[in-house]
């Protein structure tokens, strides 16, 4: 007579998890083409400009744009890098539920630190200043472009051209960068300031202009 089996039934292996249809991958990546457009032209950039930014040939851009070319991970990632966004946002990963942007102070060459503000490449810049007292005797420096400065918090020295200023919070400067200019905090605390660059000189909507009833020129305070 047979004896019985004693051993336990072997478990049966799970069933293998099913990974999401073709159909719902493809869904994916035909909506990467126009969405890269859509951003492109958001942007005001042209192809020869993304071109150049990234290294990506125009005809690879273009084709990538038009759904002829795949988009994969080593032409999304410089795609990712110019505008200043996500991978997610690129291939249209959905919403974490966090709207927070995480933004790391940088050291600044002539000291205080600063926090780039503007997540897209442009023309126009905006950047938070952390601005130390950098002493007294001005060292005055002129470069292409346009600025404009707005004060926070604190005292701002300002010394452009001929004009040796204090502006307080509140309070608006913008002018040409070919003007040498110099600033740091008007005392011992450092003055934080919002700042906005034009490289090429574009003007910004807020105009500083001198104070008709001031012994001395001074910069009308505007809040934007």
């Amino acid at each position: 007579m047979p004896r019985p089996d004693s051993r336990p039934p072997r478990a049966e292996p799970p069933p293998p998890e099913q990974a999401p249809p073709a159909s719902a991958h493809q869904a994916v990546l035909d909506e990467v083409g126009p969405r890269l457009k859509r951003l492109r032209t958001q942007r005001g950039l042209t192809l020869a400009a993304l071109a150049e930014t990234t290294g990506i040939s125009k005809s690879t851009l273009s084709r990538l744009e038009s759904g002829q070319r795949r988009p994969s991970l080593e032409l999304l990632l410089p795609l990712a890098g110019a505008y200043a966004v996500p991978l997610d946002d690129l291939v249209g990963a959905p919403e974490v539920g966090d709207p927070r942007v995480r933004l790391t102070p940088r050291p600044h060459a002539n000291g205080g630190s600063f926090v780039p503000l503007t997540r897209s490449p442009g023309p126009l810049q905006a950047y938070k200043l952390v601005i130390p007292n950098r002493g007294t005797q001005p060292d005055l420096r002129s470069h292409e472009g346009y600025e404009w400065l707005y004060v926070l918090d604190g005292r701002l020295r300002l010394v452009l051209g001929d004009h040796d200023l204090v502006l307080g919070p509140g309070e608006v400067a913008e002018w040409d960068t070919k003007v040498p200019h110099w600033f740091s905090s008007a005392d011992a605390r450092p003055v934080e300031v919002l700042s906005l660059f034009g490289r090429q000189g574009e003007r910004m909507h807020v105009r500083a202009k001198p104070k008709a009833s001031s012994a001395r020129p001074a910069f009308e305070g505007e809040r934007p």
